[in-house]
C-alpha cells in the first residue's frame, strides 16, 4: 500500500506539503495542490480522512440545500459550488428541500450533528432561528436577505428588462411571476412597476399571471393572457423555464413569437439559447454565485466575522430572437 512519503516523491514536493494538501489545501498553491493530486492518483495513494476530520475536528463537508433540484439555473450553481469545493478538499452534500422548512431542517441536522461544518442555501429566504449559529450563507440572496449572501439586484435587472421591452414600443407589457410570496417575486415584481411608472404606463393587475418558476406553470399562465380583452404585446417571465413554457403555449395557439408578441426570461439557462426562437434574457453569473458562495462559507467556518457581508454581482443582457418591436405599435 503507498504512503505519504511515495506522493511526495512522485510529487516532487515535500513530505509536508502533502500533509497541507490534504488538510489545509486553502494554504497550499494551486501548482503544489495539482502536483498532489495528480501524484496521489498516480500511486494510488488512499489517505486516511477519518483521522484528518477527527484531529480537524471537521466533517470536510458541506450541506447545499436547493429549492428544486430540477432547476437549470440551480444546477449550474452547484456545478460551481462542487468545482471549488473539490479545490478547497471539502465534499457537498446535497439536499433537495423542495421549497419545505421541515425537509431543510432534516439537512441541516447535519452541520448540528458536526456530519457537516456549514451550509450554502440557494432559497432566498434566510434561515429559519433555531439555525442562526451554524456556518451558512444564501447564495441566491434578495434585498433585505440576513446574514451572508451572494445575489444579483433583482429589481434593477427587471427594470431593465422591462425599459427595454418600453422602448421597443410595447405598451401593453404582461409579467408572469413566480408565487407572491417569494422574495425573487417581490423583488422582479417591483422593478416591473417601477419600469411601467417611469415610462408613464399604469399597473394593471391582469397582466400579472402567477406561476411557480417551472416551465409547466409558464405554459399555464400564459393561457390566462388569452383571456383578457386585449392581449399583452410582451410578456416578461421572471425566469427562463417560464418563459421557455409560456413561448410553447403562445406558439400553440397559433401566435408568432416575437412577431405577434416578444418575451422575455431571467436566468440565462443552456437552453435560452437554443429555443425557438433564442430567448432574450437576464444572464445571472451562475458559476461567480457558486464559487463565491463556497469561499465565503469557508471564511465563515475558519472563524472571519462576515454575518453582514452582502455582495451584489452585476447581470448582463442578452438580447436575442424572442423579442422585437410590436406589430402594431400606438402613435
Amino acid at each position: 500500500m503507498s504512503n505519504i512519503r511515495e506522493v511526495a516523491h512522485a510529487a516532487g514536493v515535500s513530505v509536508a506539503t502533502v500533509s497541507r494538501a490534504l488538510t489545509s489545501p486553502e494554504k497550499v498553491s494551486e501548482e503544489s495542490l495539482k502536483k498532489v493530486h495528480d501524484a496521489i492518483q498516480a500511486v494510488g495513494y488512499r489517505p486516511n480522512l477519518l483521522a484528518r476530520n477527527f484531529r480537524a475536528a471537521k466533517s470536510f463537508a458541506v450541506v447545499v440545500l436547493v429549492p428544486d433540484i430540477t432547476n437549470p439555473f440551480f444546477s449550474q450553481v452547484i456545478q460551481a459550488i462542487e468545482d471549488r469545493a473539490q479545490q478547497k478538499g471539502y465534499a457537498v452534500l446535497l439536499g433537495d428541500t423542495r421549497e419545505t422548512s421541515k425537509r431543510e431542517q432534516e439537512y441541516v441536522n447535519r452541520v448540528e450533528t458536526r456530519l457537516a461544518d456549514g451550509v450554502i442555501q440557494l432559497r432566498p429566504q434566510s434561515m429559519s432561528a433555531s439555525t442562526q449559529n451554524i456556518p451558512w450563507v444564501n447564495a441566491c440572496g434578495c434585498e433585505g436577505t440576513p446574514g451572508p449572501s451572494i445575489r444579483v439586484d433583482n429589481i434593477a435587472a427587471t427594470k431593465a428588462i422591462v425599459d427595454y421591452l418600453i422602448s421597443l414600443g410595447h405598451e401593453r407589457v404582461g409579467i408572469i411571476s413566480g408565487l407572491k410570496d417569494n422574495p425573487h417575486t417581490i423583488d422582479r415584481l417591483q422593478g416591473y412597476k417601477e419600469s411601467l411608472a417611469a415610462a408613464g404606463l399604469v399597473f394593471e393587475k391582469e397582466l400579472v399571471a402567477e406561476g411557480d418558476f417551472t416551465m409547466w406553470s409558464g405554459q399555464n399562465a400564459a393561457k390566462q393572457f388569452f383571456q383578457l380583452t386585449q392581449m399583452p404585446s410582451a410578456i416578461c417571465c421572471m425566469n427562463d423555464e417560464m418563459a421557455l413554457g409560456a413561448i410553447q403555449t403562445l406558439k400553440a395557439r397559433g401566435l408568432r413569437v416575437p412577431e405577434d408578441i416578444s418575451v422575455t426570461g431571467f436566468d440565462d439557462i443552456n437552453y435560452a439559447k437554443y429555443w425557438d426562437p433564442a430567448l432574450t434574457t437576464m444572464a445571472q453569473p451562475a458559476e461567480e454565485i457558486g464559487k463565491l458562495a463556497m469561499d465565503l462559507l469557508l471564511r465563515i467556518i475558519e472563524g472571519e466575522d462576515l454575518s453582514k457581508t452582502q455582495m451584489v454581482l452585476p447581470t448582463e443582457f442578452v438580447i436575442r430572437r424572442s423579442t422585437c418591436p410590436p406589430p402594431h405599435p400606438r402613435s
